[in-house]
């Protein structure tokens, strides 16, 4: 079944029947009193819709406007600007294999939407870069913590600047929700969204990893020579991850830092930290300057079953700034 949130129902009955949004509210309460208890707002509004003629899904075939994916749809065809690529990770799967995953964030004009790639799919991306157009057909949408997805199965088809698309202007507005603040003695196993800040009071050594400089697939050591499945031997590029523990006050927690969120959280450029890579010294600077930094972080919750412990795994940084944290304290109060 498709999912249409709240929001876009009520939209899409304003537009089609030109009624208020306020009327429309009131029909959708009048629905939830007759049947109390057995149907949610969601629900009602999909009667209010129906009762007023009004088709709230359209026929799945031909392209589709970014806005208009729904979570349940399959064999979804859609054009998209790429605004954002992410590396290529590998993991365990179940069974002992390897596994990978691969994510590109397109947008149009209407809205965008992350594409993930698995397994042999996820080769594919190597081929594409930020600001290429690609047309996605035979996807299917998942929701994600709240997020529609657009994932690329084994029937699913990409077309890297297919001939005869354009794309405008583009809407990069995020569609996900504003982050919770929460102190870290707050925060549990289920966050998913939320922002902390605190200051860092403990810095770890980076690590570096090798990666296939085409495919940015892990590179590993064979023959006496780094190896990419796909690409064989190459001379591998470095991708990095940090550790830090920050302090609030409330409590202590471990946070994990990727890429590009350490070159934003140390101010230097992906050039210069690998440049780190066997400078001692240098990495014992960087460390320093960080210690007694204040920083928000937003990102999730992680439980570390080894250790028995929750981490926090950083989706964006930045320098707080006193004064304005002393600022929204005063509006709260």
């Amino acid at each position: 079944m498709f999912k249409m949130p709240l929001d876009d129902i009520i939209k899409k009955i304003n537009e089609k029947s030109g009624k208020s949004v306020e009327e429309i509210n009131s029909k959708i309460d009048e629905k939830l009193k007759i049947l109390s208890g057995l149907i949610s707002k969601e629900g009602a509004a999909h009667i209010v819709a129906n009762e007023l003629g009004i088709k709230l899904f359209e026929q799945t075939g031909g392209k589709l406007e970014i806005k208009n994916i729904l979570a349940g749809m399959r064999d979804v065809e859609t054009v998209g600007k790429v605004i954002r690529k992410n590396e290529l990770r590998t993991f365990t799967r179940k069974d002992g294999g390897e596994g990978k995953v691969c994510s590109v964030q397109i947008a149009d004009s209407s809205g965008n939407i992350r594409v993930v790639f698995w397994g042999d799919k996820a080769d594919l991306v190597a081929s594409v870069n930020e600001g290429d157009i690609i047309k996605i057909i035979s996807g299917y949408v998942k929701e994600n913590n709240g997020f529609k997805e657009v994932h690329m199965g084994d029937r699913a088809q990409l077309v890297v600047n297919p001939e005869g698309e354009t794309i405008g202007e583009v809407n990069v507005q995020s569609s996900r929700p504003e982050a919770t603040r929460k102190t870290i003695g707050e925060l549990s196993e289920s966050d998913i969204n939320v922002e902390i800040m605190g200051t860092i009071v403990q810095v770890f050594d980076l690590r570096f990893f090798e990666v296939c400089p085409q495919c940015k697939k892990r590179a590993r050591m064979r023959d006496g020579s780094f190896a990419c499945e796909e690409h064989g031997n190459v001379t591998p590029d470095y991708s990095y991850v940090l550790n830090l523990i920050l302090d609030d006050g409330s409590e202590n927690i471990r946070s994990v830092f990727f890429r590009e969120n350490v070159d934003k959280l140390t101010g230097l450029s992906s050039t210069e930290v690998v440049a780190l890579k066997d400078n001692a010294e240098g990495i014992d600077s960087m460390k320093n300057s960080l210690l007694g930094e204040q920083v928000k972080i937003v990102g999730r919750v992680n439980k570390n079953d080894m250790f028995n412990r929750l981490e926090f795994m950083a989706r964006g940084v930045v320098k707080a700034d006193p004064a304005e944290e002393i600022s929204k304290l005063k509006n709260e109060v």
